[in-house]
């Protein structure tokens, strides 16, 4: 841990970002965390694949990006530095590759500062993804927006509430990309879930960042009228596998949908 945690996390209570970096192997994450995240594996004992799942869809969702010539990339929801984080990923296949991360955990983003120190081609902003303009406009000091941009929520839409109106708030990020850009989503859901599931999902009241299941027609609908890419929206582990041996048989038991849409309207002026 940095040895100067910042006053306003509460260690009281759980987080969910310091959750996911339990269940990935990490060690960034307190004792409070770690019983709640024990608790949730008690009841649905593949969570932790269905996190690496989540993880995986990530890095292969920037690889087609980068293939599609996008290098500079908006992360929102990040999470604490695991391996295989996106600019892990990116700047292997282009050195120059631009990330910004985004994270409302005050740890996670003390600990991904810690990391990227230094670190002229990556930056980390402490933001919700309820605050889209504010996002944009602080993205900017590194990332063009005129130009292609991928941007990434991974597993964090999931936390918005209906209240919160996710779909406007998705539709300015895609509003402020350019044309070419692509936008990648993953998000839990209650389609074809057993109840350890759902119950393992009320559990997340308990943090500061409570699950909303979705079905898979909300969470298409967050793409808006970009361009699905082949295979569209389907569980995570059928998204373009890296070999076509690698998809589980029981792919619905990861409980969450995931897609890569791209932005085919035509530049304007």
């Amino acid at each position: 841990m940095p040895e100067a945690i910042p006053t306003e996390i509460d260690l009281t209570r759980p987080s969910a970002a310091r959750v996911y970096d339990y269940f990935l192997g990490g060690a960034h994450n307190f004792e409070i965390d770690r019983r709640l995240a024990e608790q949730i594996a008690a009841m649905t004992p593949h969570l932790p694949a269905t996190m690496r799942a989540g993880r995986e869809f990530l890095r292969r969702a920037v690889r087609v990006l980068l293939d599609a010539g996008i290098d500079q990339f908006l992360d929102i929801g990040s999470g604490i530095p695991t391996v295989g984080n996106v600019h892990e990923v990116a700047q292997a296949a282009d050195p120059k590759a631009r990330v910004v991360y985004v994270d409302i955990d005050p740890v996670a983003v003390a600990h991904s500062r810690e990391l990227l120190a230094g670190d002229e081609l990556t930056t980390v902003l402490h933001a919700d993804l309820r605050e889209p303009e504010r996002i944009l406009t602080e993205a900017r000091g590194l990332l063009d927006l005129g130009r292609p941009i991928g941007v990434l929520l991974a597993g964090v839409v999931h936390f918005i509430p209906d209240a919160d109106q996710p779909a406007e708030l998705l539709a300015t990020l895609r509003a402020a990309a350019a044309p070419g850009s692509h936008l990648v989503i993953s998000h839990s859901t209650f389609e074809d879930q057993p109840q350890e599931m759902l119950d393992a999902q009320r559990l997340s009241a308990r943090t500061d960042t409570e699950i909303t299941l979705r079905s898979r027609a909300e969470i298409t609908g967050f793409f808006g009228d970009w361009t699905l890419l082949e295979p569209g929206v389907v569980h995570m582990p059928l998204w373009r596998p890296d070999s076509p041996s690698d998809p589980d048989d029981r792919p619905e038991r990861f409980g969450a949908f995931c897609g890569v849409a791209r932005n085919d309207r035509p530049a304007v002026g």
